[in-house]
């Protein structure tokens, strides 16, 4: 390190630089010994900070996010080229030609005059390169690791792709009404392998709906967390206020400081 030339301004090159010293004989010892999987959780975590960073419209933020991102991908890539597997370059390279590749109508002779007709593309030639005969190839390729409600969702909308999907909404909360029932049904007969089985159909009826009504799943549900958080911490507030004890305190009397709490916030968001 002694001899590495410090600058005002560093690019691409340089990361992955200053990677392959940190990895090298000489450099970090903690980097030296990590591997795929000791680091594989870093990526997630990063990724969320990225999207983070967007929802709070910060982009200093979301420069330095990005960044962190990018040092995962960097660090990745220089483990399989200690192997000779590939290297970050075989990396781009593989984006450069999937890009290309998948946009006929730009790089090639081909035509798409809306964002849909881009998707529809897209679609068909992921599912050429890819080797899939059918829909079910293709929703198999759905990552397990994802979130379960994006996946759920990534499968629903695969499926919509074959004709399999109601004509409309109502086919969906129909289906949503059925679960809960056969979730109250179960409950009833005390079995928790049939309660976790059933209570899993309402949660994927209910991304089903929320698929119809043009919504994110995943983003409606972290939003009506972040609500339940905003409600709670009032209500805490308010029993501090007033010596109440929670929990000793019966929950009817509680919701009362939760509809309070829900006044309060509504009277805040018409002054904002």
């Amino acid at each position: 390190m002694d001899n590495f030339n410090f600058k005002s301004k560093y690019g691409f090159d340089d990361l992955c630089k200053i990677m392959t010293v940190l990895r090298a004989p000489g450099g970090c010892p903690w980097d030296r010994e990590q591997t795929h999987e000791s680091i594989k959780k870093s990526l997630i975590e990063e990724t969320y900070e990225v999207i983070e960073a967007i929802n709070k419209n910060d982009k200093t933020l979301l420069c330095e996010e990005l960044g962190d991102v990018l040092l995962q991908v960097v660090f990745h890539a220089e483990m399989e080229r200690e192997q000779g597997s590939f290297d970050i370059n075989d990396v781009c390279d593989g984006i450069c030609k999937k890009l290309i590749e998948r946009h006929p109508h730009v790089f090639a002779s081909d035509s798409a005059e809306t964002p849909a007709e881009v998707l529809v593309k897209w679609d068909e030639i992921k599912f050429k390169s890819k080797g899939q005969k059918s829909q079910g190839d293709s929703m198999k390729a759905v990552p397990i690791e994802l979130p379960a409600l994006m996946r759920a969702q990534k499968l629903q909308s695969k499926a919509k792709k074959a004709g399999f999907d109601w004509d409309a909404a109502d086919g969906a909360f129909d289906a949503l009404y059925g679960e809960i029932k056969e979730l109250e049904e179960a409950c009833r007969s005390g079995k928790k392998e049939n309660i976790e089985d059933e209570f899993g159909d309402v949660l994927f009826s209910a991304v089903n709906v929320s698929r119809f009504l043009d919504l994110d799943s995943e983003e409606a549900l972290t939003k009506s967390s972040n609500k339940f958080l905003e409600r709670y911490l009032i209500v805490e507030q308010l029993a501090k206020e007033r010596n109440i004890n929670m929990k000793e305190t019966p929950i009817e009397e509680l919701d009362k400081l939760w509809d309070e709490a829900k006044k309060i916030i509504a009277e805040k968001r018409q002054t904002e």
